[in-house]
């Protein structure tokens, strides 16, 4: 087998504790997977959850400044528990996938919500308002066996709160997540599942700080730059 003719960066996400780094597979991300999110958004519940996916290297392990993105002016923070897997499969079951986990960590699936207002309303599939670069700041993987136990999560701009729930809240469990994913697409180890956000998202602009936490995990810090 020859050479590559040039090496790419393997994208990866750091882990609590450890100097060893999670390499990342895929990115699948949930829509629609807080009953109240779906609500202030306007959308139909009865076509919730859904599915839909980023590039690995549009994470941002660890957090810190991110761009303000082009063809936006209405850009939002969306805080979600993220699962990692070390291990996958098709047609999972429900009572198998707790054991597919690595662990967990905070992150955040920004938005360009006015390019997802435009394409929803003129039928078209809305990756680029969700799949850009610097989309998915991301914290360091804390190892968990199988689910994390109920969470509040919670996730501040300049200091105030803006969105406060609780992972009990979703519509679909982290192992109805992956049990319904995998009937969609063969899961593998390095796959990460960002599982929805709660009620409470908004605008953010250049300078703002955003704070994302999730109990029991490490909290992500953002800057917009």
């Amino acid at each position: 087998m020859g050479e590559f003719i040039f090496p790419l960066a393997q994208p990866s996400i750091g882990v609590v504790g450890s100097k060893a780094r999670f390499p990342v597979r895929r990115v699948w991300c949930v829509g629609r997977n807080y009953l109240a999110h779906v609500r202030e958004l306007g959308n139909d519940e009865r076509e919730s959850p859904l599915f839909f996916s980023k590039q690995p290297d549009m994470l941002v392990p660890g957090g810190g400044a991110i761009r303000y993105p082009s063809q936006t002016r209405n850009y939002h923070y969306e805080a979600e528990l993220v699962v990692a897997l070390k291990a996958g499969g098709e047609n999972i079951a429900v009572a198998d996938a707790d054991a597919l986990i690595f662990g967990h960590a905070v992150g955040l699936d920004m938005t360009r919500r006015d390019l997802q207002k435009q394409m929803q309303e003129k039928g078209r599939p809305w990756e680029a308002a969700k799949s850009f670069e610097q989309s998915g700041p991301v914290g360091p993987l804390t190892p968990f066996p199988g689910s994390l136990p109920p969470a509040r999560i919670r996730l501040s701009v300049n200091g105030q709160i803006r969105q406060e729930a609780d992972t009990t809240q979703m519509i679909w469990s982290v192992p109805e997540i992956i049990s319904q994913l995998s009937r969609q697409v063969s899961l593998g180890a390095g796959d990460v599942i960002f599982t929805g956000t709660p009620e409470g998202v908004g605008a953010v602009v250049k300078g703002d700080r955003l704070l994302a936490e999730i109990d029991g995990l490490e909290p992500l810090a953002v800057t917009i730059a």
